[in-house]
This record gives C-alpha cells, structure tokens and sequence, in this order.
C-alpha cells in the first residue's frame, strides 16, 4: 500500500516502481513541500582571518633577518611576498622609485595587491614591511615590521574570500623607517609619499576612498590607542567593531598623535586610520624578536577589521 504524495503534480509523476520503494522514501513523500525548499544550502565562502597563518608568514619573514630598504633581505622578503599572494590567485603588481635619502639614493618597491570588489573604488588596508637600520646591532624587526608584512599577506587571502563591496587594495610600503638614527625632516615614509604623488599624478587617488594602516600589531598583550589625527569616523568603526567583538580592553578609547604611513594620505585628503601599538618596550632593539609576537595578537587585528569593513563600505557607499 503507497502512500498518497503531497510533491507536486510534476514531482509525482515519477515511475510506479518507486511507490514500491521502503517506507523511508514514502514517508519522505508525505513531508510538505515548504520544508524540502528551506533545505539547507552549501554556504557561501565566508572571510575568515588566520592567525595561525598569519604567525607562519611571520616566522618565514623573521628568518630573512634585517631588512632595511634596498637590502638582499628585503629584496627576499618582496619575492616572499609576491609568491604567496600569487599561490592565492591575487594580482600584485610592484611600484618601483628610488628614494633620496640623507644615505644616498636606495631603491625602494611598494607592492600593490588587487582583489577587485562590486565597484571599482577602493579601500585600502596598508602597512611596511621594512625594517629600520641599524648597524650597532641585528635587528629583524619581528613586530616592527613583520607583523605588518605578516598581517597583509593573511588579510589578502581573506579578503579573496569576501564579497567586497569596494575594490580592496592591500599594499606594502617600502621605506617607512628613517635612514638616519631618529626620525624627523622627511627621511621616513618614503612607499607611502610615493605612492600618494604617483596617484596624484596618475588621477586614482580620486578613486581611493579610505586607507587602514596597520602598524606595530603583533605584540603579546597589545593596547591600541586611537591615532588623535585620523579620521574620526573612520577611526570609530574600527573601535566600534571592536567592542562588539568583545576586544574593548586592546582597542581602548586613549589618544596619542602618532606619524606614520597615514599621514601622506590625510594630507591628500583620504580619509585615513592608523592601528598601532607604540608602547612596546622591545621597539627598535635586538629584543624585537619572534617570541615577543603572537598569533592571537594579529588574529584580533584581523578580526577587527573584516568586522568593520562592512559598516565602512555602507558609509562610504552613500
């Protein structure tokens, strides 16, 4: 005896064989249509930052050493780069100058990756990947600016797996640290002023909307202040998504004005951030090494930023 099927007419005009088949298919038979529709379906690809990743794109980065601008080491570490984003399936094409220095002229490299987005205007989430020189001691930079390089290279793959609603740019800057001992006049930030003229002078600055920068995040037991020249909306998702996440006690409400990679942006007229914990005693000394990082430091930073990503895309899509 086969039950009466509650398909669709279409549906039941299936072979009389199968009214024969076991009691599981007929009862299958007498489920209502509504609930075979609201089957679940395969999910879409979802973003999802790795710290674990993250971490081994650190090491990796840690173990070329020092890496000051125009270095063998950099230059491994820009090759490093380039073939991960590659393996990925992300476009990175490479932005070469060369920079006066209070040192000479050195040969510096940006490196620009594309995933494109709904729109071809674009956000951009930045960073260095030099490390400043010193020749009195061996500095590797783990946090400063491995993390950076690190970071990136992980928010790509990402970002790769999002549905962005902008054109997302991840770039390295070349050259943020100063030749000379301190920082001051205009030796530092050398990636991020070139990359500023050179859209300029191209015509897509125009058409970039906002520019994260992070900096210095890979700390143990990291405590972001907000950078007090940034732009204050932008600067306040970021802090906002934080919250949320339940990180209120690393992206804290504190102010410090801090120069970095963000102001060449500002000064053009981009909205811009900085992420960057400067209260970091192993800061420009042989202790800034990998054991002072730690995965959960750039999952957090990640974390953070994918979540205020779409609250970032909304104001600007307006």
């Amino acid at each position: 005896m086969s039950a009466p099927c509650l398909l669709p007419s279409a549906l039941c005009r299936l072979p009389s064989a199968l009214c024969s088949l076991p009691f599981a298919f007929v009862a299958l038979c007498s489920l209502p249509f509504a609930f075979l529709q609201a089957a679940p379906q395969p999910a879409a690809a979802k973003a999802v930052f790795d710290g674990g990743r993250a971490y081994e794109h650190l090491r990796q980065v840690v173990n070329f050493g020092p890496r000051p601008a125009g270095s063998p080491a950099l230059e491994k570490t820009r090759e490093y780069i380039i073939g991960q984003l590659k393996t990925m399936g992300v476009t990175v094409a490479q932005q070469p100058f060369d920079a006066n220095t209070p040192i000479g002229k050195i040969h510096m490299v940006n490196l620009i990756a594309t995933i494109p987005g709904a729109r071809a205007e674009r956000i951009a989430i930045t960073g260095h990947y030099d490390t400043k020189l010193f020749r009195e001691f061996r500095f590797v930079g783990a946090n400063d600016a491995g993390s950076s390089t690190a970071f990136l290279i992980e928010m790509a793959r990402a970002l790769k797996a999002r549905r962005n609603a902008f054109t997302a740019e991840v770039i390295f800057f070349d050259g943020e640290e100063a030749t000379l001992r301190d920082w001051g006049g205009t030796d530092h930030t050398y990636g991020s002023e070139y990359y500023v003229a050179n859209a300029k002078k191209t015509g897509t600055l125009a058409g970039l909307k906002a520019m994260i920068l992070v900096d210095m995040i890979g700390e143990r037991s990291p405590r972001f202040m907000k950078e007090a020249r940034s732009t204050r909306w932008l600067t306040d998702e970021i802090w906002a998504a934080a919250q949320k996440l339940g990180y209120g006690s690393v992206f804290v409400n504190d102010a410090t004005p801090i120069e970095d990679d963000h102001v060449p942006f500002l000064d053009a007229g981009v909205p811009s951030t900085d992420i960057i914990d400067l209260d970091y005693p192993a800061w420009h000394t042989a202790d800034d090494t990998l054991d002072k990082t730690s995965a959960r430091s750039l999952e957090i930073v990640g974390n953070v930023v994918l979540a205020a990503l779409p609250q970032i895309e909304g104001r600007l899509g307006k």
